[in-house]
C-alpha cells in the first residue's frame, strides 16, 4: 500500500556570483600595511589574511558596533594606518575595527559623497563613480582640496569591490571562465592588469561567495512516501513517516577548518557558517541564492523524525507526501519542517518559506 520514495521534484538552479558591494550594504574590501581585511557588517565580524591568493594566516574578529553598517571601508599608508568607514555625510577614522580604537569623525566634504566606490592610493583618496564613469581625486575627504576628476576606463567601471594593494589600484570582477578575480593596475586602473584569483577560503567570506566555492542555491519539494490504494473500497492509512529534519552543520562547517575565529566572537563551532548560509539563501537567485528567509527553520544538527500521519484513501488512488530542501552545489543543506500532500504525482505549487522583501 505505501511506497518510500527518494526522487527529487522540481529544482530549479539558480545562477552565482558575488553580490556586489552596492547590493552588500555593511560589506567592502580594503588593505593596509597588515593585510587584507574583509568587512560583513551582517555577521558582525570581519576577515583578516596575509594574503588573498593563499588565503594564508586566517583570522576571523569581532566588528566593534560602532564601526558596523559602514558605506564604505578603506585605509590608508600611514604607519599606523588609519581605517576610514564612511556613513551617509560622516567618517568614523579609527586605528581597529574590533576595538573602535582611537575614533575620530568628521563631515564629509559635499564634494567626496554619493561615491560608488572608495579607496586611497598614495597621497591620494579615489572616489569611483561606477554609473558615470569617472573617478574623483582629492587629498582630503573633509575639506575642500585640489584634486581632479578622470575618465573610467569602460572595462574598469564593472568592478564589483574597488580598492588598493599598496600603490597597485585593484578590483575584482566575475569572469564568466574562471570566476572571481582580482585585476591589479599599474597606474589607476590603465589597461593590461595583472591577474590573480582570491583563495577559496577567502571568497566564502564575501557575500555570494559559497555559490561560488560550493555552487548554486538550489530548492524543490523531495517526494518522500507514496501512497497506494489499489482495492475497490476506501482504506484509512494510519503510520509514522520517517523524514530527515534540521541543517547539515557538519557538512557545511568544513569552510571553518582554516578560520581562526576569535574567541570574542562567542560562536560555537559552526555557527558563523549557519549565519553565512541563512544569508547566502536569501540573495537573490543571480547571486546564487533563493531570495527566501529561512532563520524560523530548524537549524539543529539534521536527523531523523517519525511524524504520525493518518488519512483516507479513496478507492484507486494515490497520495504523493512531500517536503520542502534547500541546497549548495545540489548538496542538501537544509530540511524544512513542513510536509505537504498532494493526490497527484506534482510537487505543491507554493514555496513554504516567507520571501525576502
Amino acid at each position: 500500500m505505501d511506497q518510500l520514495e527518494t526522487s527529487v521534484m522540481d529544482w530549479t538552479p539558480a545562477n552565482g556570483s558575488l553580490v556586489p558591494h552596492n547590493d552588500a550594504p555593511g560589506t567592502d574590501i580594503f588593505y593596509n600595511q597588515r593585510g587584507f581585511f574583509i568587512v560583513r557588517s551582517d555577521l558582525g565580524c570581519y576577515l583578516w589574511t596575509e594574503d588573498l591568493k593563499s588565503g594564508a594566516g586566517i583570522k576571523i574578529r569581532r566588528l566593534h558596533p560602532a564601526c558596523q553598517g559602514g558605506d564604505h571601508y578603506l585605509s590608508d599608508s600611514e604607519n599606523p594606518p588609519n581605517i576610514y568607514i564612511i556613513k551617509g555625510d560622516s567618517y568614523r577614522v579609527v586605528k581597529d575595527l574590533s576595538m573602535d580604537a582611537e575614533a575620530e569623525v568628521r563631515e564629509l566634504e559635499p564634494g567626496c559623497q554619493g561615491g560608488d566606490h572608495y579607496t586611497h592610493c598614495g597621497s591620494w583618496f579615489y572616489i569611483i563613480f561606477q554609473r558615470k564613469g569617472s573617478l574623483d581625486y582629492v587629498c582630503d575627504l573633509s575639506t575642500p582640496t585640489s584634486g581632479g576628476r578622470t575618465p573610467l576606463q569602460p572595462e574598469c567601471s564593472k568592478g564589483l569591490f574597488y580598492f588598493t594593494i599598496d600603490t597597485l589600484p585593484t578590483l575584482i570582477k566575475l569572469d564568466e571562465k574562471w570566476g572571481a578575480q582580482c585585476y591589479q593596475y599599474k597606474e589607476f586602473f590603465s589597461n593590461h592588469p595583472r591577474c590573480f584569483s582570491i583563495h577559496p577560503d577567502v571568497l566564502a567570506f564575501f557575500p555570494g561567495g559559497l555559490a561560488l566555492t560550493r555552487g548554486a542555491s538550489t530548492s524543490g519539494w523531495e517526494c518522500i512516501k507514496t501512497l497506494h490504494n489499489d482495492s475497490d473500497s476506501s482504506i484509512t492509512w494510519s503510520d509514522k513517516v520517517t523524514c530527515k529534519v534540521g541543517y547539515t552543520k557538519q557538512q557545511m562547517s568544513s569552510i571553518e577548518n582554516n578560520w581562526n575565529i576569535s574567541a570574542e566572537m562567542s560562536l560555537g563551532a559552526g555557527e558563523l557558517t549557519k549565519l553565512i548560509t541563512q544569508f547566502q539563501f536569501s540573495f537573490k537567485a543571480e547571486y546564487g541564492g533563493r531570495s527566501v528567509r529561512t532563520e524560523q527553520e530548524d537549524w539543529n544538527e539534521a536527523r531523523e523524525e517519525e511524524e504520525s500521519i493518518q488519512v483516507t484513501l479513496e478507492p484507486k488512488k494515490n497520495l504523493y507526501i512531500w517536503q520542502y530542501c534547500l541546497s549548495i552545489g545540489h548538496k542538501p543543506v537544509l530540511f524544512c519542517r513542513d510536509v505537504q500532500f498532494t493526490k497527484e504525482n506534482n510537487p505543491p505549487d507554493r514555496i513554504p518559506l516567507p520571501p525576502v522583501p
